[in-house]
């Protein structure tokens, strides 16, 4: 069973950092931060060292959650979800984020897959990007935005990904999904650096949800203070 999130609000640190060393400082200084909930890495890390050892030197620190975000999983076809997820077991990561631009059949054997595999899939389709939906200039329309979110929710899927810094956009998305998934979790990047204000989403969102914020935490000369300040307007 993968470790859970055991707040219903908390900061989800995205560690984009350079090397073993830097995610090591990082976690060293922060995960006894209670606001703390989960660390999140990425391509970047995952591909230098291999997700195994950048598990393993989470690990040494601390057991909270670590969420894979392969920026982004479940693009690719059908038959490689059975792949995708047993390397997400076997390296000990707890919850996998999608977002399966690919096809729905992509979409239900990577969200099954992980499934079958005890890893938590986290379903996104809207990203924090401005030029994201086609209405301002991108390839996707709101209408399959909430077609990729349907289907997840048909698949039984809890935990989604939203945009932090739309909202509005985030807030019509979580109703939509609350509608077929009873109490989801949210996650929401864009917080921070990207223009995401924590008090906007206190606003919006329900009662479980994440805030991924990167650069604010780990850019920061105090870490440790930085996700504390934040965690401490999750409920302000």
């Amino acid at each position: 069973m993968s470790p859970t999130i055991p707040r219903d609000k908390s900061i989800v640190i995205a560690c984009d950092v350079p090397d073993i060393g830097s995610l090591e400082k990082l976690v060293e200084s922060t995960h006894s931060v209670d606001g703390v909930g989960a660390y999140k890495i990425g391509f970047s890390l995952g591909l230098r060292h291999g997700l195994p050892s950048i598990v393993s030197a989470i690990r040494r620190h601390t057991q909270k959650p670590v969420i894979y975000d392969h920026q982004k999983g479940g693009t690719d076809v059908p038959h490689t979800a059975e792949l995708f997820a047993e390397l997400m077991a076997s390296s000990g990561i707890d919850y996998a984020i999608l977002f399966p631009f690919s096809s729905p059949s992509t979409e239900e054997e990577w969200i099954r897959a992980l499934q079958r595999e005890g890893v938590v899939p986290v379903v996104g389709a809207l990203m924090t990007t401005k030029d994201f939906l086609s209405e301002f200039g991108g390839f996707f329309t709101r209408s399959v935005v909430s077609r990729i979110f349907r289907i997840a929710c048909g698949l039984g899927v809890d935990h989604y990904v939203l945009p932090g810094n739309k909202p509005e956009e985030a807030m019509e998305l979580r109703m939509m999904i609350e509608t077929h998934i009873h109490e989801p979790v949210f996650f929401l990047p864009g917080v921070g650096a990207q223009g995401g204000e924590v008090a906007r989403l206190r606003a919006v969102m329900g009662r479980r949800w994440h805030c991924i914020v990167g650069r604010s935490v780990y850019a920061s000369t105090d870490p440790a203070a930085s996700a504390s300040r934040l965690a401490s307007e999750l409920d302000a």
